[in-house]
């Protein structure tokens, strides 16, 4: 057998310069990112129902604290694991993604925690509640969140006004109606309207969507027409009747 050695040069060369052509491609396409430094950050926040949380330079003093903030640093430096645990750590944030581009920027997005409720209990407890019934600290962020108020245990705000907040969020009217909710000793609940000046009692928190059914029609019924300061208490604790106690003149 002869073998063309013309022919397996030829074919060799090409082999050779396929090949450079490939790594010269891909190393135009992915430039050092040693040389590269970070020239922005760029951070996302989803917002849910309630907004003020969180802010874009709240986050920044957080990494710049944690020293990690990376504007001015090699990004082959930036550790994005590194920022998204830290980010994590705040009681505020659900979850937080971090990414690298090719343009010196690292990107930051955010999900946050969704409170549903205050609780500024007579214990002295200042505290949220979270769509998921789990505790988040003050802040000094101003909400307009339901405030609830009296003998106010922690398990009773976690199972409890958990689910009233939650309710609350996803109602038009009454999220809008309800300025505060008072708890009663024995457990009992009590409600502030933001329109009219008078007090309603719910008795037991359970069945609160039908008792608040029979309070809406009152108002577009009754309260309408007599007016919305004629009572200073008003019972819808029991079915099929509503109690009013008239204001004394």
């Amino acid at each position: 057998m002869t073998i063309n050695w013309k022919k397996s040069a030829i074919v060799l060369a090409d082999l050779l310069l396929a090949v450079y052509l490939l790594l010269a491609v891909t190393a135009f396409n992915s430039p050092d990112e040693s040389i590269n430094v970070c020239r922005e950050v760029n951070i996302h926040i989803e917002d849910g129902s309630v907004k003020g949380f969180l802010n874009q330079e709240e986050i920044k003093v957080l990494l710049q604290r944690a020293r990690c903030y990376p504007v001015g640093d090699q990004m082959d430096h930036v550790d994005v694991r590194v920022i998204e645990e830290q980010l994590k750590k705040n009681p505020f944030v659900k979850d937080a993604q971090c990414f690298k581009t090719q343009t010196g920027h690292v990107n930051i997005i955010i999900d946050q925690r969704l409170p549903v409720i205050r609780v500024k209990a007579d214990n002295g407890d200042d505290y949220y509640v979270d769509e998921h019934g789990s505790i988040m600290p003050n802040t000094h962020f101003a909400s307009n969140l339901v405030i609830a108020t009296g003998a106010i245990h922690q398990k009773y705000a976690q199972k409890v006004l958990r689910d009233i907040g939650c309710f609350l969020l996803n109602s038009p009217l009454w999220g809008n109606q309800v300025e505060q909710l008072n708890v009663l000793p024995d457990g009992s609940l009590e409600m502030v309207p933001r329109v009219g000046d008078h007090i309603v009692y719910f008795g037991s928190p359970s069945n609160l969507e039908r008792k608040l059914e029979r309070l809406e029609k009152f108002y577009k019924y009754g309260l309408s027409k007599a007016g919305w300061n004629k009572y200073s208490y008003i019972n819808v604790e029991f079915d099929n009747q509503i109690i009013c106690k008239k204001r004394k003149n």
